[in-house]
């Protein structure tokens, strides 16, 4: 397996997460769980893999999708439009929250206050079951790791598990947690590997609904515009937190 960090096989990713579910919209936990995108989710995705695939046309692109079915159900129309087997890659799952998948953020709140309060505040949560935050990052950075060579590889997975993988790609350490904001649904992230390593070149786009002028003022790769405030669903897969920073698992 070669060295995600110093030779990559792909230069170019677009860490895209998946559109909302129902539990995204209710600020329910789904960690490793798998509820369906619902109707926005679809919409959503219908609506990304378009503007995705203006960009991409002409290069070799590879798309690999976590395994779960609301990542796959996000991936497929980009795949289809560019006319390519999606691959499938369990690496890319979202952090497993152990006890607290399939709560809500208040039933977390109240059950287990310690943790609930250590997650608020970017700490660790003991006791809580699941996946660390140093093993979401390496087996994301396996599977970036073992990417076959193309120009452009875009990963569709979910908001923790492409939180960790972007601190990762770009050396953040434990300090530099919330750094960035999280991703929200359908919303994605372009990476470039230059002579440095990797770096950051945009962050949290997306294609707003039609009449609605947020994110991408453009199409095309030269649109840069992220933005301003947070949306519901903007935390990762334990839940929707619009007013605040939920990207803490």
């Amino acid at each position: 397996m070669t060295d995600a960090l110093s030779t990559p096989q792909v230069r170019r990713l677009l860490v895209w997460r998946h559109g909302r579910t129902e539990w995204n919209a209710t600020g329910r936990f789904q960690g490793q769980l798998d509820p369906p995108l619902d109707d926005e989710g679809r919409a959503q995705a219908a609506r990304t893999a378009p503007h995705l695939a203006a960009g991409l046309q002409g290069t070799e692109t590879v798309v690999v999708s976590s395994d779960l079915q609301r990542a796959v159900d996000t991936a497929a129309p980009l795949a289809a439009l560019l006319g390519l087997r999606m691959r499938l890659d369990e690496r890319l799952r979202e952090h497993g929250l152990g006890c607290w998948e399939g709560l809500t953020r208040d039933e977390v709140a109240e059950r287990h206050p310690e943790q609930y309060a250590d997650w608020m505040a970017g700490r660790p949560v003991p006791g809580r079951g699941g996946e660390a935050q140093a093993e979401v990052a390496a087996r994301a950075l396996a599977a970036v790791a073992d990417l076959p060579p193309a120009t452009t590889a875009v990963l569709v997975t979910h908001g923790g598990t492409a939180g960790r993988l972007v601190e990762a790609l770009l050396g953040l350490g434990v300090e530099h947690r919330r750094v960035f904001g999280p991703l929200g649904n359908c919303h994605w992230s372009e990476l470039s590997f230059q002579a440095s390593g990797w770096r950051l070149m945009r962050h949290n786009l997306s294609v707003p609904p039609p009449g609605r002028v947020e994110g991408l003022r453009e199409r095309g790769p030269a649109a840069t515009d992220v933005p301003d405030t947070p949306h519901a669903g903007a935390g990762p897969e334990e839940g929707a937190a619009p007013l605040q920073d939920a990207d803490a698992v």
